[in-house]
């Protein structure tokens, strides 16, 4: 089943950085003006900046800047569901969040943690 999730073209990561990133961090980490795009998942960040897809005006730049376990889990793409808590969430939800969590693993360099995270597992 992992393979399903193994980039068309290799890529390779650096190793996983622990930095602390405060949320301030994060959400200037928006993909604007040439800044650098991250996206939390379980308090993890990613530096998704090479993919326009999250670029200003890409369909995913709703979750730039911002943990957005929550909206991964229930495939949304609502501002209203960018949020950091999952925690609630149903058990199909909760394997389409780890889903995503491999997915972005395999794809993208962990550039921190979110400082004072109270979602990770």
């Amino acid at each position: 089943m992992a393979s399903k999730f193994e980039p068309k073209v290799p890529v390779k990561l650096d190793p996983p950085k622990d930095d602390l990133i405060t949320l301030e961090e994060l959400a200037k980490a928006d993909g604007s003006e040439g800044k650098k795009a991250y996206v939390a998942i379980k308090g993890k960040v990613y530096d998704v900046t090479g993919n326009k897809m999250y670029q200003t005006g890409g369909n995913y730049n709703v979750f730039v800047g911002k943990d957005a376990s929550r909206a991964l889990a229930k495939s949304s793409t609502k501002p209203e569901d960018v949020q950091a808590e999952w925690k609630d969430l149903d058990e199909k939800e909760r394997g389409v969040l780890n889903d995503w969590i491999t997915f972005f693993s395999k794809r993208y360099n962990i550039v921190g943690v979110v400082q004072g995270a109270t979602n990770m597992e």
